[in-house]
């Protein structure tokens, strides 16, 4: 595979990956119904274009029937008016009439086939369309039920992410704490024991009271000895 096949397929997945995000199946689900319901709507214009065209010729024929009926009506006439001449030309008449209902015949059977077709077609159609509808709702509702919960479980996760944060936050604090403690006692620890000094006096100041009232106790406690041994 050469550099720019390498290339034109790298851009090809970028493509579908982009269209992918962009696109919602749910969206064309229903364009693909819409269009479906056109050529529907389109087929049953073409029943009704030509249901119109034979109720024409239908009505074109029933006047032609009156006039043919009219005809024989005036041949016969003639004959009993011994008019033989009128009476062969009405049937003339007649029968030119009679040529032209056989084509109207024809052609009201023809639109009647060709109506019969197209209702066939209608009703093959309709149910195709009204199984898509009801199959495009199912997809369209596992579909939202997915995608919720996919937003749902990347909500989780995220929550999840960020609570691991805060404990590591809680823990690292607890260790602060804890070191902070452990310095503090043991800062106090090396004052106590003289191994610090404690510039500010005040545990020196301690340490001398206390020297000089052991030693005015002591005091006390040998003049009162030396009074009892003089007695």
């Amino acid at each position: 595979m050469g550099f720019l096949d390498r290339m034109s397929t790298v851009v090809q997945a970028k493509m579908n990956k982009i269209m992918d995000k962009i696109e919602d199946p749910r969206e064309t689900l229903d364009l693909s119904y819409e269009k479906q319901l056109k050529l529907l709507q389109n087929v049953k214009r073409g029943v009704a274009e030509v249901t119109t065209s034979k109720k024409r010729l239908e009505l074109q024929k029933a006047k032609l029937q009156m006039n043919l009926d009219k005809l024989d009506g005036q041949a016969k006439e003639a004959l009993q008016a011994g008019r033989e001449d009128l009476a062969r030309k009405a049937l003339e008449n007649k029968a030119a009439l009679q040529g032209q209902s056989a084509t109207l015949d024809q052609q009201i059977g023809d639109l009647q086939e060709q109506q019969k077709k197209l209702m066939d077609a209608e009703s093959r159609l309709a149910s195709k369309v009204e199984s898509f509808r009801t199959k495009k709702e199912t997809i369209k509702a596992q579909y939202s039920a997915a995608d919720a919960q996919v937003k749902i479980t990347e909500s989780v996760t995220g929550i999840s992410e960020e609570m691991a944060d805060v404990g590591m936050a809680v823990q690292r604090a607890e260790e602060k704490t804890e070191n902070m403690k452990a310095r503090s006692a043991a800062l106090d620890e090396l004052l106590e024991t003289g191994t610090l000094t404690d510039y500010s006096g005040s545990n020196e100041l301690d340490r001398e009271l206390a020297k000089a009232k052991a030693s005015s106790s002591v005091n006390d406690m040998l003049a009162k000895m030396k009074e009892e041994m003089k007695k």
